[in-house]
């Protein structure tokens, strides 16, 4: 068992969503979040078919041009839930080549989020990587920095300096 000011989440693509969504319902149950490749802004993506996962995400999710899909996927649509209150600290991470989640979703997601973002104590950091696709950079070395950066935010966030 842990506290809220003990616990980070963390969750990237479908999982960013999860944390989203998470934080809009309950932004006091962490200390901080890490969305990294965020599907956060999933009712314009799920309603433009040009996508290229749009219409093969109709199964998982629903097809919100369908009345009985789209009240339920916009009620727990993170970018569409936002709202003004006292965020924990946060890291989101894009990658400016990302073929599933576009980059301009974490991007438009932050930018709204800063303008409701009530408390400006705790961190809302917005990285995009220009050389890495949707699973992070390639190569040892690379991957070992990601890691790095994410475990400094967390260190940092939770004040934990040895």
């Amino acid at each position: 068992m842990t506290e809220p000011n003990k616990l980070v989440i963390e969750g990237g693509s479908a999982g960013g969503l999860l944390i989203g969504a998470v934080i809009n319902i309950r932004p006091d149950l962490c200390r901080a979040a890490i969305l990294q490749v965020p599907f956060v802004d999933m009712m314009n993506t799920m309603l433009d078919p040009t996508l290229p996962l749009t219409i093969g995400e109709y199964e998982e999710w629903g097809n919100p041009n369908q009345h009985k899909f789209f009240k339920k996927m916009f009620n727990y649509s993170p970018y569409d839930n936002l709202k003004e209150s006292n965020y924990p600290a946060m890291l989101i991470e894009t990658s400016i080549n990302d073929s599933q989640v576009m980059f301009w979703e974490p991007a438009k997601y932050v930018a709204k989020l800063r303008t409701l973002k009530k408390d400006t104590d705790k961190p809302l950091l917005f990285r995009i990587n220009m050389n890495a696709g949707h699973g992070g950079s390639s190569g040892r070395y690379d991957a070992l920095k990601e890691i790095a950066f994410t475990a400094s935010f967390i260190l940092g966030v939770l004040g934990i300096t040895q």
